[in-house]
Parts: structure tokens; sequence; C-alpha cells
């Protein structure tokens, strides 16, 4: 799933090629993912891109006074192309969600979105304000903004009854950050993923924020000036824990472990994390709280 770097990296790829260059044609070739439907997609057919920015793991395009905002879920992406197919795409069972092509003088230039796999849980919407999408109205505070402060991150944290992991992947309490990256955060941060957040010291709210700051911004770093197509190498070549059951911690050597749950799973490193325990492959794991 892209998470707060990757669509970092790819709002200032976009940004960089699209802002000034008008839309010629509006593809929306798997209606599911459309979300809204005033205005139309064919509302933005003419208009020149103003700006591409993110809120946390949305994509937002402004095109002529309206706003192109896309999640990527799971497993959507973004392709370039300088030549878009000629021919108009057709609605089928591919991946292919939605396609826009520039109009002159850049006429076949554009861009595609994607969703690999049988569950479709990409969104697009066609909105006049980002806060009309409803996930975006619902985010928290970005963690790479100005105001995202070691003092407000404690707000944040006060009271809150749940474990650590759970708790960074909220949108609506720290916006961007997914199951990979909280995982890298609670290896750097040296944390139980299973740690309750209103129990945190005051020096392990210290050390879990500058984990934030750090892995996230090292990760923007390393996307810079990559290609989309290479992105998502990139991430997976970045990760320490993530994915990486079964291989040596990079830090002490011990073997990273697993935790599985319904649909998604974590890693950690036992030595680094939990004082050398492992924990119980099971989600109301008691260890460590």
């Amino acid at each position: 799933m892209p998470e707060l770097p990757e669509v970092e990296s790819l709002s200032r790829f976009l940004g960089e090629r699209l802002v000034g260059r008008s839309v010629a044609r509006v593809y929306p070739v798997s209606i599911h993912a459309l979300k809204t439907y005033d205005p139309p997609v064919s509302a933005l057919e003419g208009r020149a891109f103003d700006e591409v920015r993110r809120h946390g793991k949305f994509l937002d395009l402004r095109v002529g006074g309206l706003h192109l905002v896309m999640h990527l879920a799971r497993a959507g992406w973004v392709r370039w192309s300088d030549r878009l197919p000629e021919a108009p795409p057709r609605p089928g069972k591919g991946p292919l969600a939605l396609r826009v092509r520039l109009g002159e003088p850049d006429d076949g230039a554009g861009f595609e979105v994607t969703e690999a796999g049988t569950q479709k849980h990409l969104a697009v919407y066609v909105v006049r304000d980002p806060l009309e999408v409803p996930g975006i109205a619902r985010l928290g505070p970005d963690p790479l903004s100005a105001d995202f402060t070691a003092e407000a991150f404690a707000g944040l944290l006060a009271g809150e009854g749940r474990q650590i992991k759970g708790v960074l992947r909220d949108q609506s309490v720290i916006a961007g950050i997914g199951n990979a990256y909280s995982d890298e955060i609670l290896h750097a941060a040296r944390m139980s993923p299973f740690k309750l957040a209103a129990k945190l010291s005051g020096e392990e709210v210290a050390r879990l924020y500058e984990a934030i700051g750090t892995t996230l911004a090292a990760a923007v770093e390393r996307s810079q000036g990559l290609a989309l197509k290479d992105l998502k190498a990139e991430k997976k070549s970045g990760l320490r824990v993530h994915g990486r059951k079964g291989e040596a911690c990079p830090v002490c050597g011990d073997t990273i472990r697993e935790v599985s749950f319904s649909d998604s799973s974590m890693q950690y490193c036992p030595t680094c994390q939990t004082g050398g325990k492992v924990l119980a492959d099971r989600r109301m794991s008691r260890l460590l709280k």
C-alpha cells in the first residue's frame, strides 16, 4: 500500500510534469472507483493543472478550480506515459481504472491509474473542495508538517487506550502512516507494537516522535528523483523489518518475527523491541503492555 513517502514522491513527480498543462480527455475506465458524480469527470477537460499536493495518503490534483483526488488503497498506482495509446480504453476486468490524456501541445502524454488484484478499493473523486472527501475531512495532523511538534504528538497520545501500533495507523490521529512504516517507526524507536499509547513514559514518547520524523523523512529522501515505476521497489529495499520475516535484524542480528491478523501482518525484532520475548501471534496478545 502506498503510504506517506510514496504518495509524497508521486505528488512531486506529477507536479513537475502536470502544472501548467491542460487536460484533453479523462477516461473513467473502472466506474466502481469513481466515488462522485457532480462535477462529472468530464468537467476536468479543457482545464489546466494548477497544483499537485498530498493529504495523508490522498493525492490531490487541482485542475482549474476543481480537484481530482485519489486514494490508491492497497494495490493502486499511477503510471506516467509520454505517449499514451491512441485508442480509447475499454472497460473490462483489467487493472486500468482511469486514464488522463493531456492536450496540445502535449497531446499524447498523460497518466493512468491502475489497481492490481481482485479486491477493488481504489477511490477517485472530483470535487470543488478536497474537504468534501470524507477521508480527507477526518485526517489528523501531517507528521511532516511544522505543526507536528513533540508537544502536539504527546497530546495526541494522552488518554489513548489503544496499542501504539493501531494508534500510528489511525489516519484520524496521524495522517499518512500505514502498516509498513508503523513497523519501521516502532523498530527505530525500540518499542513493542502492543504497548498501550497512554502508558508510554515521557522518554518513550520523545523517542517515538523522533523515530516518526527520521523514518518518514529518510524514506521521502530516498525516493526523490526516482521514476514512478521504481518507487515500489525502493520502498521495499529501504524497509528494515516490515516484510522481512525470518531475516536477520540489521541492528542486532536477531530473527525478525511476525504477528498475523485476518487481513494483514506486522513484523518486529524481539531483541530490539520486546526485551527478547516473542509476541503471541494473535491480535489480543498482552505481552509487554
